[in-house]
């Protein structure tokens, strides 16, 4: 019988076979984890299933055919991995929190995986805590060969007339703001924790500027754009940051792009809505494997096929970071439980 039974009510021999089927549980079989890790490709997830013993395998329908089956362990971690992009985040997300075969409401939910990072903020291996998470593609996009002169760029909210103006009109899930005082507490938890770098990676940084992108990597906090589109130079940085800037009324330093994290907090936004899960115990953290721009001297298009050694880091860092934050949270579950410690 899986380990994982230890950290549940008592239930039924049959439960094993209710999860390798997939077939919706009774509420004597639901799970009901500590944490859960939602990873969006296999090598975010790698270090997770390398470290742990998730012995106890969880198939979901709806999850994708890549990622059948959420993966968790008897001290009350699981695991899950969406596929990447918006629609795969989203719809891995939702399959999920409404496949009854869970229970999440005191659940904290970690959202770890790779990013491209601005060098003005951090470097390649840092792990970066997120307080908004802002979609960069809800917007208009004028053809760069099109743009008026006196323009700083094509990229103008919904409704406006031109770059600066604020939205008319939107969808409700231009912007996320993660709890505070979790954010608070994770970055506390891992601030000190001794990060992974390599020779290769410090190389590549070296033909940076002076600054963050040309040291060591570090935890921090910073927000994260989330968009479909694997965008990358500066010029179209300096409008994302403008962009983040403007949806949160100058509130968002933006320091790390991604491809999920909109969608599946907007996801995670209708379950919390329909009392699945709790908002505030959602905490987001991106680890740099790539620049999301040129360094001096380099073209935008050398720059985006360019091997900068980031993402062995990256993905080892993104373990490192949120697994302290994670056993933290099991060691002292029955602190957690009520809430976020405030000590």
């Amino acid at each position: 019988m899986p380990r994982l039974l230890s950290m549940l009510a008592p239930i039924a021999a049959a439960a094993s076979a209710v999860f390798s089927t997939g077939t919706v549980a009774s509420a004597a079989d639901v799970v009901a984890p500590k944490i859960l890790v939602v990873t969006m490709f296999g090598e975010e997830a790698k270090p997770w299933i390398e470290a742990r013993k998730l012995e106890t395998k969880i198939k979901v329908p709806g999850l994708s055919k890549e990622y059948p089956d959420v993966a968790c362990d008897a001290e009350g971690l699981c695991v899950m991995t969406t596929a990447m992009g918006f629609a795969n985040a989203a719809s891995s997300v939702s399959a999920v929190l409404y496949s009854g075969l869970f229970d999440f409401k005191q659940t904290y939910v970690l959202i770890v995986g790779i990013a491209g990072v601005d060098p003005n903020d951090a470097t390649l291996g840092s792990a970066l805590w997120a307080r908004y998470a802002i979609d960069g593609g809800l917007r208009h996009d004028i053809d760069p060969r099109q743009i008026p002169a006196d323009w700083p760029n094509g990229m103008v909210a919904l409704g406006a007339k031109h770059p600066g103006e604020k939205p008319k009109w939107g969808s409700g899930t231009e912007v996320y703001k993660l709890d505070e005082a979790l954010l608070q507490k994770a970055f506390a938890l891992t601030k000190t924790v001794e990060l992974a770098d390599g020779d290769k990676a410090k190389a590549y940084r070296a033909t940076y500027p002076a600054g963050p992108g040309s040291s060591a990597p570090i935890v921090a906090i910073c927000d994260t754009v989330s968009i479909d589109t694997y965008w990358h130079g500066s010029k179209i940085a300096e409008g994302m940051q403008e962009w983040a800037s403007l949806v949160t009324d100058g509130k968002a330093n933006y320091c790390t792009t991604q491809m999920e994290d909109n969608a599946s907090l907007t996801a995670l936004r209708r379950g919390a809505d329909a009392g699945l899960v709790d908002f505030n115990r959602i905490a987001l953290l991106r680890t740099a494997s790539n620049f999301d721009r040129e360094a001096p001297g380099q073209t935008a298009v050398e720059s985006l096929s360019a091997e900068s050694g980031g993402f062995l880091p990256s993905t080892a860092n993104a373990y490192r970071v949120g697994s302290t934050f994670a056993n933290a949270v099991i060691t002292d579950w029955p602190t957690w439980s009520k809430g976020v410690p405030r000590k």
